[in-house]
């Protein structure tokens, strides 16, 4: 049982590198500021930044978003969430 909670813990902190893996290259910041990352927040997350973003997200998690996810797309923190309906639990 253990194992299987080590394993799912492992799992989830993959996930979530590879989601501040994207913010960092994507916008070209530091860790540190992608819990307070906003759209247009900085000049890099602009329009064309965050289709690039969005783009570079369905690369790595091989999903697809819905365009009104796109649009509500509108932090690093209400990311996670949207992840979440595309069954991407970070």
């Amino acid at each position: 049982m253990y194992f299987l909670i080590y394993i799912i813990k492992t799992m989830k902190e993959k996930l979530i590198d590879k989601y501040d893996k994207v913010f960092i290259k994507s916008f070209k910041i530091k860790k540190d500021k992608l819990k307070k990352l906003k759209y247009q927040s900085i000049p890099q997350w602009d329009s064309v930044g965050h289709m690039s973003m969005i783009g570079t997200l369905e690369d790595v998690f091989k999903i697809t978003f819905e365009m009104d996810d796109i649009i509500d797309f509108s932090s690093y923190e209400f990311g996670k969430k949207i992840l979440k309906k595309y069954k991407v639990k970070i």
